[in-house]
């Protein structure tokens, strides 16, 4: 009965909703708690997306401030939507405004007359985002109230803000979230399991990861962010508003805590102390008390939205609220309040004057804190318009000087390189974040290096010359007290140590002192290259050096294709290549265009001593309850390169005979305790849902190896072969190692590369891998068995570090980190580094596709 009287209210109050008269005046618009039937944030309340969508979508219709854009649709097919809230005037002119933006965002050959008037006309453009991280639950229910009081206001105040900005309102960065989560927690609530979290991730792919993706841009998600903010509005202000733990301060604002991140134009750390004291000032005036500044976040993090938009001379910035459980209220003792990074206690300082004494906290309270920041951010901006446009020019404008000056003045992408494809794709990234690259329609000669026709240069004198140098520059991160403890140990960087572009996806970068003189035009209307079809009497030969030869022979197989692989050098032919023997015209030009593949003609003939059919290997994947982000991760690479795979869950592990259904089987990143269940908390899980396969599974897999399967695991999943298959001769070295004695956390590590492996085919004989976390390096150990490991890929000897941060050079050098153990029939692919790190590591991909093609 109540979820039928549920359903009435819904329907009475949707009816009353539609029934509005067209000529409906802005104050006539009702307000969320008459169209949902409660407030926003109110206990145990969460609507879902279709509802927040047809609210927002109705007020867009009857005021005359709000227009309401869905600019695509999410991962899995829910409208995204992006929200302009400005006056009608404003509206009007929206074209001219944003092409003042524009000029002053980049000032590179305008007059001084030019960018006067374009302060003087132009209006203060503010980017807010809410609900990326949807366990987060109150900034999509925030936001629809947000949305109301900006089409509702008339105080004199809300009307100067609508005249002077343009407000960019992203209810939602991560709409499939909010409906998994919501839905999941409308399921359970008012049982026992009301507030745990869901069986799977909140984004599809990625989960929580979804804010590590504003450089890359792998989800569509952040394509539509990342197109307003670094390319099409490049705003004055950026603001992220999330949830963090319950347990220490109600809200954090900026700016942010030590170290920071370098290169950012100064005036850039000074808008975020700026705007954050006006959100904290705003904050205190209603009474909002334990709200902090310049702690718990370093300014130092990942390249999400708000710690790249730097940058990009935008002031980004997050808050980020004490979280309640879902929506649930939470009662919190006063002794469970902790410190944090710059609190060492929880009391009263400069940055937190006001510290909230316990009790029970809500998701009302997060809302009315999230309303106050959104508002208070476009108040300051809309009184200091002129101010925060003369500051964009300005930044612009000594940023480019910066650049020019600089001891690097450009980099140089050759277009000579081990995987051209990957390289184009580097460009294109490049391209999405705003940035100027140009090409060389000739070969030049630069610094005593030959560069070919189709090179690229970045040049540094331009205004994101402090992103260019992070994502294609050798990054060190800091060493000093606010990455160190007093002992000398390591302080964990909030994420990574670098976020190197070029060093992730494996494409050489050179930079260069001296001003590029060679003739250059600006890259337009860039797109990936497609590939060139030749044939040749024995059909067609595809390098093995490129990732997306493998998304071209998934492709072929699709369509029953027969494709070869040889494994000897054969002629102009390495091993690791592959030939197609035939195949229709038609489907190599679709295939070579998707994929920009080079089919090229195969002129001489080989027998199944070189080039022996390649048979399609039947690939599951594990996958925990309540999502992986690796696996996620990993599923996202696997279909971006079409490659077929099957989700296994602990109950398909731990039945066995995996041998009948899979030749190989991934276990992503995870540890022992985890994968096996031993950490099942039977009071956080529904029944159903309870994980790990036990020892069953374990037995399970490795009776699969020994059948002849193949077992590939990623990082800490290489504990459980080491750990429970019998006679195993391999040891994690750094396994409980002290982080006084090892530590190279979110770094890039130099290695050498045994390319006679096939599991290393195509790859070249250095490059550089990503080593996070609870990553493995490897030694054999014993007497039995140690025949039976091959060192795929093997650190170097010294000067390891490429970038971030490595403490115990030696204890990794010459050390393996990839191996293949032979173990019975099959065998065991260990691979200690993120080879498919967040879909970013272009440049070791192949690792991971070898492994589950070669037979």
């Amino acid at each position: 009965m109540p979820h039928a009287f549920s359903r009435l209210v819904r329907a009475l109050l949707l009816a009353i909703a539609l029934s509005l008269p067209l000529g409906i005046t802005a104050q006539d618009i009702p307000s969320p708690e008459a169209f949902f039937g409660h407030e926003m944030g109110a206990d145990r309340m969460l609507v879902e997306w279709d509802r927040l969508v047809e609210y927002y979508r109705m007020i867009g219709e009857h005021s005359d401030r709000i227009d309401v854009r869905q600019v695509g649709e999410s991962t899995l097919g829910r409208p995204f939507l992006v929200i302009f809230v400005t006056s009608p005037e404003n509206h009007r002119n929206l074209a001219a405004i944003k092409e003042a933006n524009a000029l002053l965002q980049d000032p590179r050959g305008r007059s001084q007359g030019e960018i006067d008037r374009a302060i003087a006309e132009g209006k203060a453009i503010i980017v807010q985002t809410y609900a990326l991280h949807s366990t987060e639950v109150a900034a999509s229910q925030a936001s629809a109230e947000i949305i109301y009081d900006m089409a509702t206001r008339t105080d004199n105040e809300w009307m100067h803000v609508l005249d002077q900005t343009v407000a960019v309102q992203i209810p939602s960065l991560n709409p499939d979230g909010v409906d998994i989560v919501n839905q999941w927690y409308n399921r359970w609530k008012g049982t026992e399991y009301e507030a745990v979290s869901p069986p799977e991730l909140y984004h599809h792919f990625i989960g929580h990861d979804n804010n590590r993706d504003a450089f890359m841009q792998n989800t569509v998600e952040s394509q539509y962010g990342a197109e307003i903010l670094f390319r099409e509005w490049v705003p004055q202000a950026y603001v992220d508003h999330h949830q963090m733990g319950p347990f220490g301060p109600r809200m954090y604002v900026p700016p942010y805590a030590e170290p920071i991140r370098p290169g950012g134009d100064p005036l850039v750390w000074r808008e975020m102390t700026w705007y954050g004291a006006q959100i904290a000032y705003g904050l205190e005036e209603e009474e909002r008390e334990g709200v902090i500044g310049n702690a718990i976040y370093s300014g130092w993090g990942h390249f999400g939205f708000h710690w790249i938009t730097p940058f990009h001379n935008i002031p980004g910035m997050l808050t980020e609220s004490a979280s309640a459980r879902l929506a649930t209220p939470l009662y919190v003792p006063p002794e469970m309040l902790t410190g944090s990074r710059q609190l060492p206690e929880y009391a009263a300082q400069t940055t937190f004057p006001n510290p909230w004494e316990g009790g029970w906290w809500t998701v009302r309270d997060i809302v009315v804190n999230q309303k106050i920041a959104t508002f208070e951010l476009l108040e300051i901006a809309s009184k200091n318009r002129e101010t925060v446009l003369r500051n964009s020019y300005l930044k612009a404008s000594r940023q480019t000087e910066r650049g020019a000056q600089g001891e690097t003045k450009a980099y140089v992408v050759p277009a000579e390189q081990h995987d051209p494809l990957t390289m184009q794709k580097m460009i294109q990234r490049l391209l999405w974040q705003g940035i100027e690259v140009q090409r060389a329609p000739e070969q030049f000669v630069h610094e005593g290096r030959v560069y070919g026709p189709g090179s690229y240069v970045v040049s540094m004198a331009q205004p994101k010359t402090g992103l260019i140098r992070w994502l294609l520059g050798r990054t060190f991160y800091p060493q000093n007290s606010y990455t160190r403890n007093p002992d000398g140990s390591p302080i964990r960087p909030y994420d990574m140590s670098g976020d190197v572009l070029s060093e992730f996806m494996g494409v050489r970068v050179d930079p260069v002192r001296t001003t590029v003189g060679a003739p250059l035009s600006v890259v337009s209307g860039f797109m990936l290259p497609q590939g060139r079809v030749a044939r040749g009497s024995n059909g067609f030969h595809i390098s093995g050096t490129a990732n997306d030869a493998f998304r071209a022979v998934n492709l072929l197989w699709d369509e029953g294709v027969t494709v070869r692989r040889f494994v000897r050098d054969h002629g102009p032919h390495p091993a690791g290549s592959f030939w197609v023997p035939d195949a229709p015209d038609a489907l190599v030009t679709r295939v070579a265009r998707e994929t920009g593949v080079d089919f090229a003609a195969m002129n001489v003939s080989a027998d199944d001593s070189f080039a022996p059919v390649l048979e399609r290997q039947r690939v599951g994947m594990y996958q925990a309850y309540g999502g992986n982000m690796d696996e996620g991760w990993t599923r996202l690479v696997l279909e971006r390169f079409n490659f077929p795979y099957t989700t296994l869950n602990a109950e398909d592990v731990a039945t066995g005979n995996l041998a009948r259904s899979y030749d190989v089987i991934v276990l992503p990143e995870d540890n022992l305790a985890s994968m096996r269940g031993d950490q099942v908390d039977e009071s956080q899980i529904p029944p159903g849902y309870r994980d790990g396969f036990g020892s069953e599974g374990v037995e399970a897999l490795e009776a699969f190896v020994r059948a002849g399967g193949r077992l590939v695991t990623f990082g800490g999943a290489g504990e459980l072969p080491i750990e429970e298959f019998d006679d195993f001769p391999v040891v994690d070295i750094v396994d409980g190692v002290p982080n006084t004695e090892f530590w190279a956390h979110g770094s890039t590590l130099r290695v050498k590369v045994d390319t006679s492996n096939p599991l290393a085919w195509g790859m070249p004989d250095r490059t550089q891998v990503v080593f996070f976390g609870d990553n493995q390096v490897y030694e054999i150990r014993g007497f039995a068995n140690t025949q039976d490991v091959s060192k795929v890929v093997t650190y170097i000897d010294r000067d390891i570090l490429q970038s971030g941060q490595l403490d115990g050079e030696s204890l990794i050098a010459n050390r393996a980190a990839m191996v293949a153990v032979d173990h019975g029939d099959g065998d065991v692919v260990l691979i200690g580094f993120r080879t498919q790190h967040r879909g970013q590591t272009h440049g070791t991909f192949k690792f991971l596709f070898n492994a589950l093609t070669i037979p």
